[in-house]
């Protein structure tokens, strides 16, 4: 049996003869016996040990059995230990009255009958075991209603993360049906309107000047569904953590340049005047193509927010990587959307297109590079955004996503 489960006793008596009396008559291997030869050493061990039962001669010099049991009824720790006193006075009344008033739970009368004491000591050991067992119980039982608690607060937060996750789930099917929708239909008319040139026999809509421009109208058509089916994909990706990384070495300023030229004909056909400030020399090691995809992003944001007014990227060296950074003159970004906008589904306003997923994606690529974007704006004076990057990605693994969380409004009151 290990000495925690031992139950102990107190004997006090100032005669040793009758301490080591009372210890051969109860003593066994599941009591621990303390004695001491006066209330004084009595104290002491009563302010260190806890007690199943306290045995204590009436007569002693000094602090005798009644003002010990007075000392210890008066204390918290020891107010609920059971007291039987030891008596050579008989069994006269004025000892046994006081000796209740002081809280003796029993006496013990000189000389000791041997059945009485060790019948009287298993009563009080039974009754603390019963009682420790009984407060292990319920301290087990209050862990557990606390981890059930914990567990029920969890289930909760679970549950109101499921049911966010539902909604948002549901927006972004709701918002994607519609933005796919839009160029579906388009292209629809389009083929709807040639099939009856052709069946009436009118091949003057697909002749010159007329039929350029439907091709191109209709290339922006698929172009914007791609993109769209693509920040689907990416999103799916990122959610699963399998949105990967191919990083080779490249020039970063080359490759901006060549982006930028990609979109000549859109900037000449909003009227935005390009600006163009890169650097030479900056030579990393990127994933060429997920960088494209998020230099993309923000020039078509810029575009989409600014049409008709200065546009300005640039590319400069820095310390320890590389900034790429696009500055546009539209409406501006107040400071309290300016890290919202970069959540999922953020839009820009009711009159604007798009799934408000372009930041968002861009966040995570630029992120799992090592670097990170940010933007600049005072209302009314446009934005730039900051793309910071290291000079040697992380090996190309998946990742999770690190943006925040989904679904808060729309960029009416930002860029997204």
């Amino acid at each position: 049996m290990m000495d925690d489960d031992k139950i102990r006793l107190l004997l006090v008596d100032d005669l040793p003869e009758n301490l080591a009396a009372l210890e051969a008559l109860i003593g066994r291997d599941d009591l621990e016996l303390h004695k001491a030869d006066s209330g004084t050493q009595a104290l002491e061990l009563l302010l260190t040990n806890d007690f199943a039962l306290a045995i204590l001669d009436v007569q002693m010099p000094g602090m005798d059995g009644f003002e010990l049991a007075e000392f210890m009824r008066g204390t918290e720790r020891t107010k609920h230990i059971p007291i039987v006193f030891v008596s050579a006075c008989g069994q006269e009344l004025n000892y046994a009255f006081k000796g209740y008033e002081t809280g003796a739970v029993d006496f013990l009368h000189k000389p000791l009958d041997v059945h009485a004491v060790r019948s009287k000591v298993n009563v009080f050991v039974d009754l603390y075991r019963q009682k420790r067992t009984l407060s292990r119980q319920l301290r087990a039982l209050q862990e557990a209603q606390l981890e059930q608690e914990m567990l029920m607060a969890e289930l909760q937060k679970t549950q109101a993360e499921l049911q966010l996750a539902i909604r948002n789930r549901d927006d972004f099917l709701s918002a994607a049906a519609h933005e796919l929708k839009t160029p579906l239909n388009v292209l629809k008319l389009h083929a709807q309107m040639r099939e009856r040139h052709l069946k009436h026999g009118d091949l003057s809509a697909f002749s010159g000047d007329k039929f350029a421009k439907m091709v191109a109208r209709e290339s922006r058509l698929v172009e914007t569904l791609v993109r769209q089916i693509d920040d689907m994909l990416d999103i799916s990706r990122i959610r699963t953590g399998k949105l990967y990384l191919r990083p080779s070495e490249f020039d970063l300023g080359e490759v901006v340049e060549d982006i930028v030229g990609q979109f000549a004909e859109q900037l000449a056909a909003t009227g935005n005047e390009l600006q163009l400030h890169i650097a030479r020399g900056i030579v990393g090691r990127w994933d060429q193509f997920r960088l494209e995809q998020v230099l993309a992003n923000l020039i078509t944001n810029a575009l989409r927010y600014a049409p008709g007014k200065p546009l300005r990227v640039d590319v400069t060296p820095q310390p320890d990587g590389a900034r790429i950074a696009v500055r546009d003159q539209g409406p501006g970004i107040p400071a309290e959307h300016q890290q919202r906008i970069f959540q999922q589904f953020e839009q820009a306003n009711a009159g604007v297109s798009g799934l408000g997923l372009g930041l968002y994606i861009s966040k995570q690529i630029v992120e799992a590079h090592g670097g990170q974007i940010h933007v600049q704006s005072t209302p009314g004076q446009g934005a730039t955004f900051y793309v910071e990057l290291p000079l040697d990605c992380p090996d190309g693994d998946g990742w999770e996503a690190g943006g925040g969380a989904a679904g808060e409004g729309g960029r009416g009151k930002g860029e997204g």
